[in-house]
């Protein structure tokens, strides 16, 4: 998922170059490793450069929401896929470890959706107009991350009626279906503003040259 136009982040991070090659493009090389075939999505206009930069099987473009690019990358992936992960191309970190992770969760039975997650450790406040309404118990509490790996029909029915949700797991949730959780990774954050970059290149270093 590469269809972000970056109104907070300030422009077009995902393909922004970090260490040397686009931040969509170190997605790409993870997915790679358990993944049959790659679809990138990408914003109108870009799909031309996108198509040049990163080595994916198919770049289509993506629409307004979230859910409707996801929709539009669906559409590209073969019928015959048993298996399909969502990963957000503004979480260039996440590593191959990760993508196998989520698939392998999917071997459980009746297991249909499979997502990383990370404990909140901070203490959680529900504010309205910059007063504490509430304290919220973060006890069970966790962020999720993507890479998302699903049965494929049953993330194709998640999305048949044209729902909304900030990840997909929250269609099979609508649906019933159960999603497990496995540890996410501190390091795969998601790159929201300028200064995440910064981070993200210092990490990037930091693993290659190990």
């Amino acid at each position: 998922m590469a269809g972000g136009t970056g109104s907070r982040f300030g422009s077009q991070k995902q393909f922004l170059p970090l260490q040397g090659k686009p931040v969509v493009a170190w997605s790409v090389d993870a997915a790679r490793t358990v993944a049959d075939g790659i679809v990138v999505v990408v914003p109108e206009g870009t799909a031309g450069s996108a198509a040049d930069d990163v080595e994916a099987d198919r770049v289509v473009i993506g629409g307004p929401t979230r859910s409707h690019s996801v929709r539009a990358g669906l559409a590209a992936v073969p019928a015959d896929a048993t298996v399909i992960i969502v990963h957000d191309a503004a979480r260039p970190l996440a590593s191959a470890a990760l993508f196998a992770s989520v698939v392998e969760a999917l071997a459980e039975d009746g297991v249909h959706g499979a997502i990383p997650v990370l404990p909140v450790t901070d203490t959680l406040k529900r504010a309205v107009d910059a007063r504490v309404a509430s304290t919220i118990d973060r006890e069970g509490m966790v962020s999720v991350q993507t890479p998302q790996a699903f049965v494929a029909a049953t993330l194709r029915a998640a999305h048949a009626d044209g729902g909304e949700a900030t990840d997909d797991a929250g269609l099979l949730e609508a649906l019933g279906a159960t999603v497990r959780t496995v540890p996410g990774e501190a390091w795969n954050f998601k790159l929201t503003h300028p200064e995440d970059l910064i981070m993200a290149q210092a990490l990037a270093l930091d693993r290659e040259s190990r």
